[in-house]
């Protein structure tokens, strides 16, 4: 039996990713790291309400057998570009680095499709960087995972978000783009939790269609 530790828990594809550890048998405790009450109530279940800027306070905590890292937020949520950067890059690696020295072996990872540090957007080029950084910190295996564009319910209106996913949408169904396709929240949980199940490399990255075939496998 394994204690999966996860951040991001109260976000799209954590909230997915949290259901589905709830009921699976692998896992016989689930650990929380968040920064208000999420309102969730399971026996398996342990929540604890952290400063992610006092790591001091919480690096004890962070003791299991996999690191689910889902954290991240939007530029305009967080009002900037260095508040989104705080979230989606220093909280996660902070995170990783505390569970990697409390001897954490494995860690998987939510990251984005496009991920790529010569990338002219910002958000790509962040999501990168986390990458490389815990590509360095001892996982084995660490597991990446770069979704296409997110769906599920979210509890923030993203219109601009919608949008994008329609056209993505369209252009996939046109035979234009396939692979970029929308992913629901709930299939990159499944994947998340299917590449705890089966042998992988030290590291190991997972792309748009490979994402669909691993929550496939079980």
């Amino acid at each position: 039996m394994k204690t999966a530790l996860v951040i991001g828990a109260t976000g799209l594809v954590g909230k997915a990713l949290l259901d589905q550890l709830l009921v699976e048998e692998e896992f016989d405790q689930v650990k929380i790291f968040t920064r208000r009450d999420a309102g969730f109530k399971h026996k398996k279940l342990v929540q604890h309400l952290i400063d992610f800027d006092d790591p001091e306070s919480w690096e004890h905590l962070v003791k299991g057998d996999v690191l689910f890292s889902a954290l991240g937020t939007t530029r305009k949520k967080a009002g900037g570009k260095k508040a989104q950067y705080l979230v989606d890059y220093t909280y996660q690696y902070r995170f990783a680095a505390a569970a990697a020295g409390n001897s954490v072996g494995t860690m998987v990872l939510v990251s984005s499709a496009g991920a790529s540090l010569k990338s002219p957007f910002f958000y790509s080029r962040m999501k990168a960087e986390l990458e490389k950084d815990v590509k360095v910190l001892g996982f084995d295996p660490l597991v990446i995972i770069r979704p296409g564009p997110l769906e599920g319910p979210r509890e923030e209106n993203r219109p601009g978000e919608k949008i994008g996913i329609a056209v993505t949408r369209f252009a996939a169904k046109a035979g234009i783009a396939k692979k970029y396709r929308p992913i629901h929240a709930d299939i990159v949980a499944r994947a998340m939790i299917n590449a705890t199940k089966k042998p992988m490399q030290e590291t190991s990255v997972f792309e748009l269609q490979e994402v669909f075939d691993l929550a496939d496998t079980f």
